[in-house]
């Protein structure tokens, strides 16, 4: 089984070393978990992109190229990962904001390709795809410890 799949009942596999030392284990299982409804989430990106790979229109519609290449990017970043939500969740932040401009611009140029149910219906399941990974990045941010601010020592008057 590759890193980037799951194991049978949508579960993770228990996390090796985090990125934060010390969460207390119910942090760590919640965070597990919504990294395995991300991955499921992506599942359906993955789909996404799958379409746009061997639909026809692509040869007269390059720039559609561009959302199966964001997914495939996101994708490649954060698989590796999912032993480490910590950094997962940290690296679907940092993509989010190009996910989401992609998806935008596959709305308007799956006008131009095709008025076919099947253009509109997956531009508005990328655009879904950013808005629940959003989601999930806003849950898991709120399990993950902010870093102490850096200890600002003022030099004393003389």
């Amino acid at each position: 089984m590759s890193e980037s799949q799951l194991p049978a009942g949508d579960e993770v596999p228990p996390a090796g070393a985090s990125t934060v030392p010390n969460l207390p284990a119910e942090t760590l299982e919640k965070l597990q978990f919504l990294v395995s409804r991300s991955q499921n989430v992506m599942a359906h990106g993955w789909m996404i992109r799958t379409f746009i790979k061997h639909c026809d229109e692509v040869e007269d519609f390059p720039e559609l190229n561009e959302m199966a290449r964001t997914i495939f990017d996101v994708f490649r970043a954060v698989e590796t990962q999912i032993h480490d939500p910590v950094s997962y969740f940290r690296t679907v932040r940092k993509k989010l904001s190009r996910l989401q401009a992609a998806a935008e611009q596959f709305q308007k140029d799956a006008w131009h390709a095709s008025t076919h149910t099947n253009f509109q219906q997956c531009a508005i399941a990328a655009r879904f795809l950013g808005q629940q990974l959003s989601e999930l990045v806003t849950d898991a941010e709120k399990l993950i410890p902010r870093p102490a601010p850096p200890k600002i020592t003022l030099p004393r008057p003389s």
